[in-house]
């Protein structure tokens, strides 16, 4: 199943989970050398990130693993960023750190991932030719540590100090955490600059 739908005027290819994802709309997204690349950056980033998180909890506990998504996952996404020359990060509609707030375009596709069962890829190019994509970080066991309804105190402390207005807390298994995004700039205007 392909998922392809019209908003604002764009065309946008998401993927579907159906045990390999996919995305494209008769193989568009697939022959787009940026989807191929976004889905790699994407893939060493939760890779990155969750050996990261398991190393940090079997040293120091859930507590050490806070450390992880606060200091190092934009430290990775920094590097991803660097070595690719795009835009690396993660966002969601429920963010715990500010600086990962989602842009209109990324809250549209959140929210799409959201209310589909299956989408929870999406690649675009917009009119400005920019390239966009987002892969959809389901809420694991690992996670319910730190984002999970029922918090140890240790963690409600720690939470509370270092995000006072945090929004990622009351997540179940399986739910739509947020994303991994990944933004390609114009190579024409880039090179304008």
């Amino acid at each position: 199943m392909t998922h392809t739908r019209t908003i604002s005027g764009r065309v946008r290819i998401a993927g579907v989970v159906l045990g390999i994802l996919w995305a494209g709309s008769a193989g568009i997204a697939d022959d787009d050398p940026l989807f191929a690349k976004s889905r790699g950056i994407a893939a060493t980033f939760a890779e990155n990130l969750q050996a990261a998180l398991k190393e940090a909890m079997a040293s120091g506990g859930p507590v050490a693993a806070i450390d992880v998504c606060k200091d190092l996952a934009p430290a990775i996404a920094s590097e991803l960023s660097r070595e690719s020359g795009a835009k690396v990060s993660r966002t969601s509609l429920r963010f715990r750190n500010p600086g990962n707030a989602p842009e209109p375009w990324q809250t549209e596709v959140l929210r799409m991932f959201n209310d589909s069962d299956t989408t929870k890829e999406f690649f675009e190019r917009t009119e400005n030719n920019e390239t966009r994509y987002m892969k959809a970080i389901p809420t694991a066991p690992l996670c319910l540590t730190c984002h999970g309804s029922e918090l140890p105190k240790a963690i409600q402390d720690r939470l509370a100090r270092d995000y006072p207005h945090d929004r990622a807390s009351g997540y179940q298994l399986g739910d739509i955490r947020g994303a991994f995004s990944i933004t390609w700039p114009d190579p024409v205007n880039k090179t304008r600059h």
